[in-house]
């Protein structure tokens, strides 16, 4: 594949990775869990994750610019004893949570579809499995064809969100403070067990920093390019947050607010009426769709990465004869996703996608980082993150805590990965190396 997104491409991949339809849908639940004015801690939480988080993928990624991003830095960690079982672990969990996530994105368009009109059940089911059909094809061309979109897509997001933060502001009505009051604590316990769930609402609104990692080969100067947008997307995205939240409780109370369902039109409403409410919810769908289409894109690199690699069905290795991206496995993480849209109830969903990541992902990537420097020094590394090994330390224990904090979602998590291995142990050996299928 041709490294042809820039700087600013990918970044652009990244943010409308991050944005998607997750903060509008999470928002209201967050202060739910949290059950205070508190709430906003647990987006601050969310941004410090991801930004320790961060620093070990800009490392990753920078070192090993490939497709695939995880697969080939699990590989590279753990060398040719342990690698191959991780790296496949990493492609076979991606296989369903990677769809998952398709189907959180594609729900939550049709939930606030459903604001401009009634679709009832069957309606809501129908225009999920329809957009994600939609994003299927637009992505069906090369890479330099989506780079472009990405950019355009981007500009609604930003503008979108601008306009929510700038309205809350400009038309503040109600007092709000962050900060304890009377006997609530931040240092106690039980604050502390509900901000871990919460978090992990909010810290699936941050991920997507590293799409680009997903896009390796196809990033032009990846040693700068791939640190430099994965920084640039949560420095952005954290203040888009947070400045978000603030504006729409100090339109609507907090205690108002999280018995929203779609609490953005609900506040546009509140300020503008009804029909600049309507225009607010297309906007969001803007939004969402984005956040589908940059979703689809990075995750049907994972699955051809390991094909090619010698590593996974040899299929998922094809290549497009004529526009060189890797179709089989874009259809096919397509189709799982449209049949999850189907099925699946979005409130289950968040906490099976984090589930599955955090310790086959987050913590094994965190570790290999530590195995790569002993191995290897860093002297050749594009990137080293800073105060290292504080990053490190700090995103193990933040994930297995957010894991922790999936409750039963994360034996599911446990469950799959030992599937995962006996088909490792059951097919190693049996697939070869597929090159370029014209």
């Amino acid at each position: 594949m041709k490294r042809e997104i820039g700087l600013l491409q990918a970044t652009s991949i990244n943010m409308i990775d991050m944005v998607g339809i997750g903060p509008f849908v999470t928002m209201t639940i967050v202060m739910q869990i949290v059950g205070s004015n508190l709430f906003i801690w647990a987006w601050v939480f969310g941004a410090i994750t991801a930004l320790m988080d961060g620093m070990i993928w800009s490392e990753l990624g920078a070192a090993y610019p490939l497709a695939g991003g995880s697969y080939n830095f699990l590989k590279e960690a753990y060398g040719p004893k342990h690698g191959p079982l991780m790296s496949f672990l990493f492609v076979w969990q991606t296989c369903l949570q990677a769809p998952l996530v398709i189907a959180s994105a594609a729900i939550g368009f049709a939930d606030y579809f459903s604001f401009l009109v009634d679709l009832g059940y069957w309606g809501n089911k129908a225009v999920s499995g329809a957009v994600v059909i939609l994003v299927v094809i637009l992505l069906y061309r090369n890479i330099r064809q989506i780079g472009k979109i990405s950019v355009l897509i981007w500009a609604g997001v930003i503008i979108t969100i601008l306009w929510i933060i700038i309205s809350g502001f400009t038309h503040h009505r109600v007092s709000y403070s962050c900060l304890p009051a009377g006997n609530q604590s931040m240092l106690s316990g039980a604050f502390g067990l509900l901000v871990g769930q919460a978090s992990v609402k909010t810290v699936y609104c941050y991920l997507g920093y590293y799409n680009v990692c997903h896009l390796g080969g196809e990033i032009k100067d990846p040693g700068k390019n791939i640190p430099r947008s994965i920084f640039i997307s949560i420095v952005c995205i954290t203040v888009l947050y947070l400045a978000m939240n603030l504006s729409i409780v100090g339109v609507i109370p907090w205690q108002q607010a999280m018995h929203s369902k779609t609490i953005v039109t609900d506040f546009m409403r509140a300020i503008y009426g009804p029909k600049i409410a309507a225009v607010a919810a297309v906007l969001i769908l803007w939004v969402a769709f984005g956040s589908l289409f940059a979703v689809l894109l990075g995750y049907s690199r994972v699955p051809y990465a390991a094909a090619a690699d010698g590593q996974f069905f040899p299929v998922f290795a094809w290549l497009h004869p004529r526009k060189d991206f890797p179709y089989i496995s874009l259809l096919f993480m397509g189709a799982v996703g449209f049949i999850l849209c189907l099925t699946v109830p979005l409130k289950y969903v968040i906490s099976a996608i984090l589930a599955m990541r955090v310790l086959v992902q987050f913590v094994a990537q965190a570790i290999g980082v530590v195995m790569l420097r002993k191995r290897k020094g860093t002297a050749g590394l594009p990137f080293k993150m800073w105060l290292y090994p504080l990053p490190i330390i700090l995103s193990i224990a933040i994930w297995l805590f957010i894991w922790y904090s999936t409750g039963i979602f994360a034996l599911f998590g446990l469950l799959l990965a030992a599937i995962g291995a006996v088909v490792f142990f059951l097919t190693r050996g049996r697939w070869d190396k597929v090159p370029k299928i014209n």
